[in-house]
């Protein structure tokens, strides 16, 4: 896929931090992200990954920096237009059906063109349960289910905590699979992972975080 030089960042974040009781967690950072790569985020337990993409999600408040998401100072208008957030909870609701929740789910956030809740249900292995309930899932069927709803979904930039957990090899392979094929359509993703033995094969930007206090790193490169 072609970019235009003139395209902006579908995410750029500029001096980036965030502190919790006046103790740093990350950041100072500087990051971005283009249309058609992934940014994948390295670091161990309590380095920040997850904090990092609640910030940048909308849901705490950086302590320093600025964020623009295509261009324009990240606000509720541009987040809702522009990214799908996928958590450690899988944000469904236990006694509906997987079906109810991908309806339900589109009905407030919209449905990527041609694209079905039942469509998606059969991509991420789940056919034949359209009317199971959630709470009867197991948790991998559940990060199926949720991999469902950002599927569907029509933001362009996916922040991804770390999606490859509570999954076989084959959930990894097709978290990789989902991630190629969003980046081929001009989407962008930030992925979350204790280790780059499920990076997805696809054109990627490296961010090392690092422990609280010390400072972080972010490399420009392909791992593919």
């Amino acid at each position: 896929m072609q970019i235009s030089p003139n395209t902006p960042p579908l995410l750029s974040a500029t001096g980036l931090a965030f502190h919790r009781n006046d103790e740093p967690v990350f950041g100072p950072l500087d990051l971005q992200v283009d249309a058609g790569e992934a940014l994948l985020v390295q670091g161990d337990n309590g380095a920040g990954k997850t904090t990092l993409l609640r910030v940048l999600a909308g849901l705490l408040r950086a302590g320093s920096g600025t964020i623009q998401i295509d261009g324009r100072p990240a606000g509720h208008r541009e987040r809702a237009q522009f990214v799908a957030y996928l958590s450690h909870l899988p944000g469904l609701k236990p006694d509906l059906d997987t079906l109810e929740n991908l309806n339900f789910l589109c009905g407030l956030h919209g449905r990527r063109a041609r694209q079905m809740p039942g469509n998606a249900l059969a991509i991420v292995g789940l056919a034949g349960h359209e009317g199971t309930l959630v709470r009867q899932l197991s948790a991998g069927q559940k990060r199926r289910l949720a991999l469902a709803r950002i599927w569907l979904s029509p933001a362009p930039l996916w922040l991804l905590d770390e999606p490859y957990a509570n999954l076989d090899l084959d959930g990894i392979n097709l978290v990789n699979r989902m991630i190629t094929a969003h980046l081929r359509g001009g989407g962008a993703a930030l992925v979350t992972t204790h280790g780059a033995y499920a990076a997805p094969p696809v054109r990627t930007r490296l961010v090392t975080l690092s422990a609280a206090g010390q400072p972080s790193q972010a490399a420009a490169g392909d791992l593919a």
